[in-house]
């Protein structure tokens, strides 16, 4: 009886630090969450379903580590990129990507017409409008993007955007 306890108390150890490292990987602390993982592995090598799962998990972690390496050297690089940080919800991150391709080619109007997206869901009137003129003087098909964009919603009966968007 009382061997099934140890046994049991070490289970619910290997539990907790499993779910401490998987808590990292989530949060995307890769380097850290394979650490943990590695940690884990030495402390409880008798838990074989979660050591496998466990090494797993850390070619994930290496994996994203070099995605997260990957070297950006086109406007259109730092463009997808800023989409992939975009979909994360790291819009200060894609913004300062977007920063990096317009230091590049200077004014692409994808490049204004996602920064100006992106100004509007952080509720930043002022540069989102300033985004979206500069995207529509660079291609007027950004203008019918924007009446019809739903991250644009709060700004649709704003007299700035109707008048850069032409909406009557």
């Amino acid at each position: 009886m009382k061997d099934q306890k140890v046994k049991k108390d070490e289970y619910q150890r290997a539990l907790a630090s499993y779910g401490q490292a998987m808590k990292e990987f989530h949060k995307g602390d890769f380097d850290k969450a394979a650490d943990s993982l590695a940690e884990f592995i030495e402390k409880y090598p008798a838990e074989p379903e979660l050591v496998d799962r466990a090494r797993i998990y850390i070619e994930l972690c290496k994996n994203r580590e070099k995605k997260e390496r990957m070297a950006l050297k086109t406007v259109d690089d730092h463009y997808f990129c800023a989409v992939y940080k975009i979909n994360q919800g790291d819009y200060d991150g894609a913004l300062k990507l977007l920063e990096k391709a317009l230091d590049m080619k200077g004014d692409e109007g994808k490049v204004h017409y996602l920064m100006a997206d992106i100004h509007c869901i952080q509720g930043r009137t002022d540069e989102s409008l300033e985004s979206l003129k500069k995207a529509i003087q660079k291609d007027k098909y950004f203008r019918i993007l924007a009446q019809n964009e739903i991250d644009f919603e709060p700004l649709w009966e704003d007299k700035r955007f109707k008048v850069l968007t032409r909406v009557a």
